[in-house]
C-alpha cells in the first residue's frame, strides 16, 4: 500500500485508519507559531458510515488506499444502497447510500459513474463533472428584476432545488456541477 504524509492528505481521498477504510470529507492543515504542523482531518467509515475527526501530524505516515476504478451505470436504489452495473459484464453491484452524502440527487437512471473498488468491494462513488437534469418546476420571472444576475430557485427531474437564472423556465434541460451543486448552463 503506498504512504503518503499526514500533511498531503486530500478531501475526497481515501486512507486506511484503524485498519478500517475511511473517506476523507474535510482537511484542515494547521502551523502553528510553536511545534509542528499537522493536519486535521474529518472522516467517514465507508463500512459504518459514522464520522470522525483525528489530527495527523504533517510527517505522519497514513497509509492511502490502492483502489481499482470502473465504469459503471446507475440502476436503481434499494432500500439503503444504491445499485450500479457494468455494461459490458452486466455485473451489478451496491454501494451504500451514505457514501454518495448530498449528491443523491443527481443521479438519474443509466447515468455513467465510477465506481472505487478497495479489495474487490464496491467501496466508493466518483461522480462526473456536470449532469444534465430536466426542470420540472420553475417560476415565472418578474418584469424589473434584472440588478447583478438575479437567480431563482427551480425544481428538476429528481426533486433537488437549484438557484438557476431567471430565464431558466419548466420543460429545459440545464447542466448543474457536481461538486458544487450549481447551475452552469441550459443544455441544447
Amino acid at each position: 500500500m503506498p504512504m503518503i504524509k499526514g500533511g498531503n492528505i486530500r478531501k475526497g481521498s481515501y486512507i486506511l485508519f484503524k485498519n478500517q477504510p475511511q473517506l476523507v470529507t474535510k482537511t484542515e492543515f494547521v502551523s502553528p507559531g510553536k511545534g509542528s504542523a499537522f493536519m486535521r482531518v474529518k472522516m467517514k467509515g465507508v463500512k459504518s458510515g459514522a464520522t470522525q475527526e483525528f489530527t495527523f501530524k504533517s510527517v505522519e505516515p497514513v497509509e492511502e488506499l490502492e483502489m481499482n476504478i470502473r465504469e459503471m451505470q446507475y440502476l436503481y436504489m434499494d432500500g439503503d444502497d444504491v445499485v450500479f452495473m457494468d455494461p459490458r459484464t452486466y455485473e451489478q453491484v451496491s454501494v451504500n447510500r451514505a457514501v454518495m452524502e448530498d449528491k443523491i440527487g443527481y443521479l438519474i437512471p443509466e447515468l455513467t459513474m465510477y465506481i472505487l473498488f478497495y479489495n474487490d468491494e464496491a467501496i466508493g462513488v466518483r461522480f462526473p463533472m456536470n449532469v444534465k437534469l430536466k426542470v420540472t418546476y420553475a417560476e415565472d420571472a418578474t418584469a424589473g428584476n434584472r440588478v447583478n444576475a438575479p437567480k431563482k430557485p427551480v425544481t428538476v427531474e429528481t426533486g433537488i432545488e437549484v438557484q438557476a437564472p431567471l430565464f431558466i423556465k419548466a420543460g429545459d434541460t440545464i447542466i448543474i456541477d457536481t461538486e458544487t451543486g450549481e447551475y452552469v448552463s441550459r443544455a441544447n
